[in-house]
């Protein structure tokens, strides 16, 4: 396994975000990995929703076409809702990315082998979905390249980030949905 690490990758979708980009983490250690780069009101963080992220995501960056937004999500998330692959790229918001943190695990049950590690290949999946833009990043020279297609090339983009599977320390969000979603809403479209 290639041993990029999750949190480096999500510190660097993440930097310098400003008010315009806004993030969709899957449950779990996308969740967390977003928190330890620094808590936002311009994330909507998922709980308990898994394979819940990318539909949100669309419909999120469908409203608000004038803002970039990115889906960080995790590969046993996205094995969950395949569909939503297809139906993303159908849509083909140029305003959307998907950042896949692939490290061949479903994290929160336990460190089982994900489909991702027995040869299925998500990149392919949704470059056969119809996705513009469709790549894997394997190595530290070509992190930039993959930040940068979450970040500005014209959507639907989808980019895996084989990430190593060593835990990380939680970094917790809120947990509280009620709040999670008038704090996003605010951030997004003001006060109502």
């Amino acid at each position: 396994m290639t041993a990029l690490n999750r949190r480096e990758i999500v510190a660097k979708l993440l930097a310098d975000r400003g008010n315009d980009l806004l993030v969709v983490p899957s449950l779990g250690q996308a969740c967390y990995d977003c928190m330890a780069a620094g808590d936002s009101p311009q994330t909507f963080y998922m709980w308990g929703a898994m394979g819940g992220a990318v539909p949100v995501a669309l419909g999120l960056a469908i409203a608000q076409p004038d803002k970039r937004v990115i889906c960080i999500a995790g590969d046993g998330e996205l094995l969950m809702g395949l569909g939503a692959l297809a139906a993303t790229a159908a849509e083909a918001p140029a305003n959307f990315a998907i950042a896949c943190l692939d490290n061949e695990r479903y994290g929160e049950t336990g460190q089982q082998h994900t489909a991702t590690g027995r040869g299925a290949n998500l990149t392919a999946i949704a470059a056969g979905a119809g996705f513009g833009t469709a790549m894997m990043v394997t190595t530290e020279d070509e992190v930039a390249a993959g930040v940068k297609a979450c970040r500005e090339t014209p959507g639907p983009v989808f980019v895996t980030f084989k990430v190593d599977d060593a835990p990380e320390e939680a970094a917790i969000p809120p947990k509280d949905g009620a709040y999670l979603k008038s704090r996003f809403r605010e951030a997004v479209v003001g006060k109502i």
